[in-house]
């Protein structure tokens, strides 16, 4: 009994020791996280907007039914198109050449089943030269997107907004979507966050399966042995060490939508684009120049990471394989990429996670014309100033990292030392 009660307090004076040392920790860690997390996490239910004069109200859930409130509505088939007069009076109204209306008009409440047969039609009546005029005659067409039934001639899809039901709450199109030839209308009360999460998911897919495949590519390369490889490894690492503002400002000079632009001059010397390319500013172009962009300047921290992971593979391994006659392709999937799957997974964790919050590059290049979730919180917070609103969008984006941090985790089976 004597020496169990100095036992006790010397485990006493150890646990407190240990405690005063971890209090700093603690300190930092509330600072740091805790705190900004639940400022933003109790702001989220109110309404408070910076440097207003009305008073904040706590509004519930109301910030995130708006970011989250969507509905998805099927729209009738695009199955029958007729070129009817109020069509050619558009036309008409547009400027459209009285040779190019002359060739249009035997089109007239004739009914194509179908938008491609529709447009062979047209096509066809212009001739092989029409295409020019093709694309400005349809422009009002098919942005409308008009559908006439065959026997009656009534409108059976004009605007995906009018499928949207008539309530209290007001729901804008966001995106359509096809699933197996039936179309779908996504509205949401908020269209500009739902899809910036669409193209924030988009960005992620492909800049990170396309980094991990040409960083894979590079790190092998500069793993092998040959002249220069050490200044080959300082080369490699440039894109990556240019601050992304200016990066960023380069990439947008070059995609400029005049023969100013690096891409418009090389795409017009091979024939491709007549060198007006508006690769910002067309919805088409936007964000397959945006992936373009973060893959040159990210794809080299993705290769520092294999690369760091190659060097632990021992070389006796490949000596041994190359002995029994397997080919390097075979020692590549059997040997290289089963050695390299913590590594992997790993690079793979937080890349994708700093893709999910991609803010600067975004905010650079487009602006307001297009977001990401970042850029759409800070839009309202700088912008709109609607401080419990961007808190609640900026609550959403930390779940939704959260959560896909532990599936990506428990997915790709990274795990810690002591398991």
């Amino acid at each position: 009994m004597s020496t169990k009660k100095p036992m006790d307090e010397m485990m006493r004076k150890e646990q407190n020791a240990a405690y005063k040392l971890l209090a700093p920790t603690f300190i930092i860690i509330f600072l740091v996280a805790i705190y900004p997390l639940g400022s933003a996490f109790l702001k989220s239910f109110t309404n408070e907007t910076f440097a207003s004069s009305e008073p904040t109200k706590i509004v519930g859930l109301e910030n995130y039914k708006q970011l989250l409130g969507v509905t998805i509505r099927k729209l009738p088939p695009k199955e029958n198109f007729t070129m009817t007069a109020q069509s050619l009076q558009q036309f008409r109204q547009q400027g459209v050449p009285v040779e190019v209306l002359a060739k249009l008009e035997p089109l007239q409440d004739k009914t194509y089943k179908g938008q491609k047969k529709f447009e062979k039609a047209v096509i066809k009546a212009l001739g092989k030269d029409g295409a020019a005029e093709y694309k400005q005659v349809l422009t009002t067409h098919t942005e409308k997107r008009i559908a006439r039934d065959a026997e009656t001639g009534q409108v059976l899809y004009e605007s995906p907004v009018r499928i949207l039901p008539r309530k209290p709450v007001r729901y804008r199109e966001a995106f359509q979507l096809s699933i197996f030839g039936t179309r779908y209308v996504v509205g949401a009360r908020d269209a500009d966050f739902m899809l910036a999460i669409k193209d924030t998911l988009v960005f992620t897919i492909a800049t990170v399966v396309l980094e991990t495949v040409f960083g894979m590519i590079f790190a092998m390369v500069v793993n092998a042995n040959f002249p220069g490889r050490g200044a080959m490894r300082a080369l490699m690492l440039v894109p990556w060490a240019i601050p992304t503002a200016i990066s960023s400002r380069a990439w947008q000079w070059m995609f400029q939508s005049t023969r100013a632009g690096f891409f418009n001059v090389i795409f017009e010397n091979f024939g491709i684009g007549n060198g007006q390319i508006a690769f910002l500013q067309t919805e088409t172009w936007q964000m397959p120049a945006m992936v373009a962009i973060d893959v040159w300047k990210t794809t080299p921290f993705m290769a520092l990471l294999i690369l760091a992971g190659l060097q632990l593979i021992p070389g006796s391994i490949y000596e041994a394989a190359d002995v029994d006659g397997a080919s390097k392709w075979r020692q590549f999937w059997k040997i290289t990429l089963p050695m390299l799957k913590p590594t992997l997974a790993v690079a793979l964790v937080f890349r994708t996670l700093d893709a999910l919050r991609v803010f600067d590059l975004f905010q650079i290049v487009l602006g307001q014309s297009r977001y990401s979730m970042g850029s759409f919180i800070y839009y309202q917070l700088i912008n709109n100033r609607a401080t419990g609103y961007s808190a609640a969008g900026g609550v959403i984006m930390f779940i939704m990292l959260f959560i896909f941090a532990i599936l990506y985790i428990k997915t790709l089976g990274v795990q810690s030392e002591g398991d």
